[in-house]
């Protein structure tokens, strides 16, 4: 993968680490730390102050290069919080790499140099002519990982081998080291327990967060959606206590055979008997007359098929 056309910016860092520079002396102020770095030589050949090198994976100004191989850097406040260079000592290691130059062969992938977080080495493994380390992540910075993409680790740009994530969120990678990346980095002396410095593939992180904050904007316009609608429907809004206002509302008593009303110990879609007696349940019917059956006949008729026509006098 080489650089973009010459109508775009180039990368920072390619993470292709360019040597190991070590800790010549360290000045701390209020909030600030300085130190030197003696460089490999020939490193700080046209490097100028004000240029911009990586150092484990932080982009760091230089700020005085009075001697040869040499050069000094300031760092501020939050990149000694977010970094492992609050714990630099005289006589540490660290990668480093200048600032690519436009037209520059990009050997691993595009780097700011602006790191997301530090991690720790979780476990080695040393098979033949290899080297595995595994860094434990913490939540949220999983999201951003995933088998045979980037990553960074201390500048150096690296393809993760291997992922694991746990539900909360946090979970670890794997990275193999060829033996060059041991030569022309720190990562050899590196044990369990030891802080690095991490940065996501910065394409990837946007991919991400441009999916999540489109999911999460449509199920929230869903869901206000939803809400419009239920106000909406008849009988739909609801009271504090969880019951829509049909449940609660009073309705007329009628003789058609229409609801009423519930009463206190029944359901709210009981039916109230119409014109009932007391002794009788809800469905029974009212008899006609007081000794006969819903269905007797009226004993009019009775009379009238049981009457016989008087004879007639012969003349």
């Amino acid at each position: 993968m080489g650089f973009p056309s010459d109508d775009k910016v180039p990368p920072m860092f390619t993470g292709i680490v360019q040597g190991v520079a070590t800790v010549a002396a360290l000045t701390d102020k209020p909030g600030l730390r300085s130190f030197k770095l003696a460089l490999p030589p020939g490193f700080t050949d046209e490097l100028s102050v004000g240029g911009s090198v990586s150092v484990d994976g932080v982009c760091l100004t230089v700020t005085n290069l009075k001697e040869s191989d040499t050069a000094e850097f300031d760092v501020m406040l939050q990149s000694l919080s977010l970094t492992t260079l609050a714990a630099l000592r005289t006589g540490h290691r660290v990668n480093v790499e200048r600032a690519a130059r436009d037209g520059a062969e990009v050997g691993g992938h595009p780097l700011s140099g602006h790191i997301d977080f530090a991690a720790s080495v979780a476990a080695i493994r040393a098979p033949q002519n290899n080297h595995v380390l595994r860094i434990e992540v913490a939540a949220p910075w999983m999201r951003y990982l995933f088998a045979k993409g980037y990553v960074a680790v201390n500048g150096a740009s690296l393809t993760l081998a291997d992922i694991h994530r746990e539900p909360d969120g946090s979970g670890w990678f794997e990275v193999w080291l060829i033996p060059e990346t041991l030569r022309m980095t720190t990562f050899v002396d590196k044990k369990v327990g030891a802080d690095v410095n991490v940065e996501v593939d910065r394409q990837t992180q946007i991919i991400v967060d441009t999916i999540r904050d489109a999911i999460d904007s449509t199920l929230l316009d869903a869901a206000s959606i939803n809400r419009h609608s239920l106000r909406h429907l008849p009988g739909a809004s609801l009271s504090i206590g969880g019951q829509g206002e049909m449940a609660t509302a009073k309705r007329k008593k009628t003789t058609s055979g229409k609801l009423t009303p519930h009463d206190d110990n029944q359901g709210p879609h009981a039916m109230r008997p119409m014109d009932t007696d007391d002794n009788q349940g809800p469905h029974a019917l009212r008899p006609a007359d007081d000794n006969q059956g819903p269905h007797t006949k009226s004993s009019k008729k009775k009379k009238k098929k049981s009457a016989k026509k008087a004879p007639k006098k012969k003349k």
